[in-house]
């Protein structure tokens, strides 16, 4: 009975330690410097690129592929939804049928053409109300291999 005790007493501190290590993230959302410095804690290369409407968006790369990270739901500086974003050049060559393949048989990642049949895979995740790195990081987890499934599938 006494060991029976002992080991949930364990259990019970582990599940609470775990609870407490978890790293929220910043109230509101994410803003781009703090965008760039989890990718740059992750060992990703990332830069702020410019956009024509005067915000920015982040832009790093995942095997190769260029990926920008763009802003949503913002708000005092902070922004609560990003988005991960990467087009391939295919010149035309990839066609209606292999994407709807995708939208209908992928559950996390969509996939769209441009207006020069170029395809695009895209990925949203949520950072309000609440959320943890921890979260975040396997959600990243989730595009990146979605991304390279694309890229595999398709020739990309």
């Amino acid at each position: 009975m006494r060991m029976r005790m002992m080991g949930a007493a364990t259990l019970a501190l582990m599940l609470v330690s775990g609870a407490v290590a978890a790293k929220d993230l910043p109230a509101g959302g994410f803003t781009t410097d703090d965008v760039v410095a989890w990718l740059q804690s992750d060992g990703h290369q990332s830069e702020l690129v410019p956009d024509k409407d005067g915000t920015s968006h982040v832009r790093f790369a995942i095997g190769g592929a260029r990926v920008g990270i763009y802003m949503f739901d913002c708000n005092s500086g902070r922004c609560g939804s990003i988005q991960f974003s990467a087009g391939f050049a295919t010149h035309g060559s990839f066609n209606v049928a292999r994407m709807n393949e995708w939208n209908r048989d992928k559950r996390w990642c969509r996939g769209y053409f441009d207006s020069v049949n170029d395809p695009w895979v895209e990925y949203d995740i949520d950072l309000t109300p609440g959320g943890t790195y921890e979260l975040l990081n396997d959600e990243f987890a989730i595009y990146r291999k979605m991304l390279g499934d694309f890229r595999a599938l398709y020739g990309v």
